[in-house]
């Protein structure tokens, strides 16, 4: 049993993401347009896009 007192990891979590939301709210409401852009969003959310992308070497085909 859980009491109205105790809390949990996913107490934390959930008061987090309810901060980003708002946050984006926030962000959404004084937008100039009818959407955020991904751009936008990521920078609301302190989001850092990693444009770099390393490259995996193939392995050489065994049939030749």
């Amino acid at each position: 049993m859980v009491t109205l007192g105790t809390r949990t990891v996913s107490d934390h979590v959930a008061l987090a993401e309810i901060e980003l939301c708002g946050e984006l709210m926030i962000a959404a409401s004084a937008a100039i347009g009818e959407r955020l852009s991904a751009d936008r969003i990521d920078e609301v959310l302190n989001v850092r896009v990693i444009t770099e992308r390393t490259a995996v070497p193939r392995q050489a085909d065994p049939r030749g």
